[in-house]
């Protein structure tokens, strides 16, 4: 299959809100060549990563917009432009190869109106783009309901965390502590010749030069070490660690979290890891069993506590909560095509209804970690503020970190260009257990 189609129709399924790209893009990519299959993530994902800029861009260009019926042509026009604008792909080759995909679709019709369109584009889109600069949803390619939100809690900031979102992540590692030091890692990268350094906040954090296969890092398979974000990797030392204790990772899935705890306190008495999709779970199995890790795996909502919990304490809770990963777009650009604004009121009660449901699940004198991969304040520290307030037997603390902006609770790491993704904790400790 052409990579151009194959992005295309992934995308088809994201604008038509069926799906999201890590849905539906692993069976596009099955169908195209081994050869094409970086080519079709690029374009899948950049086109995504630039959409609300290209979607002004092709409502200048286009008599009239798109039926719902018509996505995949819609997708395929954006893809279209994406090569134009972000690619070093020839102009001629952009719009032959993409205006031919139109057949694949069976809309021949949609042949001329793409080869039009992309023609003048090819001409007249950097004036047009630069004519439509003063718009912020062109200028950050954001959505306007996250560009304003953005703004408006980030007045200093919203640019520079926009920029961040629309960069490319560095690929970023995770020693394991069970088999070698930092430094011994680095060392061996450098034996390999892969450049890297240490992460400023992590202390098991190493940062690559350029991202590389999985399968090159000198003991992958072995379980040396992982790839996950250096915010996420504070979770291990914040939750302050020791042997005995029994540890919940609420929402755990794929699990890096839950593997990093362990490779951080192998005494550890009991870990319960639980997500709601058993096949979410499949996902930490593999890891556990890459790093030659356990735990105790359940499928469940969280709040159903009665459908899980075994009546005897948590130590220490960590509840990385759902949220809007408005934190992680740069991973995940889609999600500036998949959210809206009226999902974070919902998701911020979620979330309080989780800390809710496992409050009585923690020992007295027991910690909870509460994160997110939200940059939206809605859904961290006013979702603590309000759970501190309804909940007598909870007090915050601080923590230690120097990583991100101290908030009216907790602290919200903000996306770094060349850094650490977006990412929010807060830390409470059960004084007392609830009345009643």
């Amino acid at each position: 299959m052409n990579p151009r189609l194959a992005a295309a129709r992934a995308l088809a399924a994201v604008l038509s809100g069926k799906a999201s790209l890590n849905s539906s893009l692993p069976a596009q990519l099955d169908k195209v060549e081994e050869r094409d299959r970086g080519l079709t993530q690029d374009l899948a994902f950049g086109t995504a990563r630039w959409q609300p800029r290209l979607d002004l861009l092709a409502a200048q260009l286009l008599q009239k917009p798109f039926k719902a019926a018509d996505a995949d042509v819609q997708a395929l026009l954006l893809v279209g432009l994406y090569q134009l604008f972000y690619t070093r792909i020839p102009a001629h080759a952009a719009i032959g190869e993409t205006v031919g995909c139109a057949d694949k679709l069976k809309k021949p019709w949609a042949k001329g109106l793409l080869n039009a369109v992309l023609r003048r584009a090819q001409r007249e889109g950097e004036e047009l783009l630069a004519s439509m600069e003063r718009d912020p949803v062109v200028r950050t390619a954001h959505p306007r309901w996250l560009q304003k939100s953005l703004k408006a809690f980030w007045p200093e900031q919203w640019e520079t965390i926009c920029a961040a979102n629309n960069a490319h992540p560095p690929m970023i590692l995770r020693i394991n502590r069970r088999h070698h030091s930092r430094d011994a890692y680095l060392a061996l990268l450098a034996e390999a010749g892969i450049q890297a350094s240490a992460c400023q906040y992590s202390r098991d954090g190493i940062v690559l030069a350029e991202a590389c296969d999985v399968r090159g890092l000198p003991g992958f398979a072995d379980g040396w070490v992982s790839v996950q974000d250096e915010a996420a990797q504070l979770s291990a030392d914040l939750l302050e660690l020791a042997p005995g204790q029994r540890v919940l990772d609420a929402c755990c899935a794929p699990g890096g979290k839950t593997c990093h705890l362990l490779e951080a306190e192998p005494g550890l008495a009991h870990m319960v890891a639980i997500d709601l999709e058993a096949k979410r779970l499949a996902r930490v199995r593999e890891n556990l069993d890459r790093l030659k890790l356990d735990a105790e795996l359940i499928a469940c909502d969280a709040r159903d506590t009665a459908s899980w919990w075994d009546g005897k304490p948590f130590q220490r809770i960590l509840l990385d909560a759902p949220c809007s990963a408005t934190g992680v777009i740069r991973r995940h650009p889609d999600i500036k095509l998949t959210r809206q604004a009226e999902d974070i009121p919902a998701l911020a009660t979620l979330q309080g209804e989780l800390l809710d449901a496992l409050w009585p699940t923690l020992d007295v004198g027991g910690m909870l970690l509460y994160a997110t991969c939200s940059s939206l304040p809605t859904e961290n520290t006013e979702v603590i503020d309000a759970f501190l307030a309804r909940t007598p037997g909870a007090r915050e603390l601080d923590l230690a970190t120097e990583a991100g902006l101290r908030q009216p609770h907790g602290r919200q790491l903000l996306a770094q260009e060349g850094g650490h993704d977006g990412f929010y904790f807060a830390k409470l400790i059960k004084i007392a257990a609830s009345r009643g």
